[in-house]
């Protein structure tokens, strides 16, 4: 069952000349993973914001094209009625905080509160995104004394606690430390194996090929490709579109090492060492 479907997407900011999303047209099934990846100002953003809704109802501009979230054209719904089908994370966590509550247990409380959940559920939902995130700790601390990481990890916790269908990240590691990225995307794989429905937007190329199912290649506006990891960090022309595959590829690429009866180049460390054990470098 397709989750998402996008058809000729087209989209110009105002006062701009270029198009942000040139014909843009995918298909995007309940439960699916999908990592959208390309250089800075590919539209990978613009994306994220036309799938919730922002694009066209709050950035006005051009609009052409259609978008369907469970059979529903995002055009003709609020950014309200779209909220509660489809979460948004931002890049910059301070961008989601109310400013309204004291302390984190509140501020994730908050969307809670203005759907009307009942109290009971609501404390099991706030305890479930602290535990999920790692934040537990920092439960009753003001949100702007929290570290970047931690403050985006709040913000994650806040989307996670409204239980979207569809869960839509833009860089949402991009504050984060190694060590605080990977319980981020540990979290999102988790809700991925409850059936949740992933889109990210990411520049680490190690997590993508790790985690996602499928990956959607931007460049300048237009989609280059949707497919495997392996089949896109295997394509000879990925550095032309400004992306740079996986370390662990670029590596068996150098040393002409390829899965075994494919033409698909290792993009994980487990194939990595898989295809390398027994060989001599």
């Amino acid at each position: 069952m397709n989750k998402i479907v996008v058809e000729g997407l087209k989209y110009k900011y105002p006062l701009s000349d270029t198009l942000a999303l040139d014909d843009l047209s995918f298909q995007v099934k309940e439960g699916e993973f999908i990592g959208i990846i390309g250089k800075n100002s590919a539209g990978k953003s613009t994306l994220c914001q036309a799938l919730v809704g922002l694009v066209p109802h709050f950035y006005k501009g051009a609009y052409g094209g259609k978008v369907f979230i469970d059979g529903l054209e995002v055009k003709n719904q609020t950014i309200a009625d779209i909220s509660l089908k489809v979460g948004m994370v931002f890049q910059n966590p301070f961008t989601q905080v109310t400013g309204s509550k004291m302390t984190v247990y509140e501020e994730i409380a908050f969307g809670l509160e203005n759907i009307g959940i009942p109290r009971s559920e609501m404390i099991a939902r706030i305890d479930y995104v602290l535990d999920l995130l790692k934040i537990e700790q920092v439960k009753d601390q003001n949100p702007f004394d929290l570290s970047g990481g931690q403050m985006q990890r709040m913000a994650i916790a806040s989307i996670i606690a409204m239980k979207p269908d569809i869960l839509v990240l833009d860089e949402p590691t991009s504050q984060l430390d190694p060590a605080g990225s990977e319980e981020v995307f540990q979290a999102i794989q988790s809700l991925s194996k409850q059936g949740i429905t992933i889109i990210l937007a990411e520049h680490k190329m190690e997590k993508v090929a790790l985690y996602c199912h499928r990956v959607l290649l931007l460049d300048d506006g237009k989609m280059v490709d949707i497919n495997t990891p392996g089949k896109i960090f295997s394509r000879g022309d990925l550095e032309q579109h400004g992306v740079a595959a996986p370390v662990y590829t670029r590596v068996c690429k150098e040393l002409g090492v390829r899965k075994a009866g494919t033409s698909e180049f290792p993009v994980t460390l487990a194939e990595a060492e898989s295809v390398l054990r027994g060989r001599k470098i």
